[in-house]
């Protein structure tokens, strides 16, 4: 796989709740981070993504929120 990413982080699938339509993926970067994504149910089957494979992780920081109390 070749991707113009600079935050891409290799990462373990710690796990997967499929919804109606999109399912949450958790992905645990190590060091107790732990970052969830919210994909299609397709793309999860067609990724043949499981708990326990290991997986990238693709940040892309346009799309990243912060926000305090």
């Amino acid at each position: 796989m070749k991707i113009i990413a600079h935050n891409m982080f290799k990462c373990k699938i710690v796990e997967i709740q499929k919804g109606a339509v999109n399912g949450i993926v958790k992905i645990d970067l190590g060091n107790d981070v732990v970052i969830t994504s919210s994909i299609t149910n397709t793309a999860i089957e067609e990724l043949g993504l499981e708990v326990g494979k290991e997986a990238s992780a693709i940040v892309k920081t346009s799309n990243v929120m912060v926000g305090v109390e």
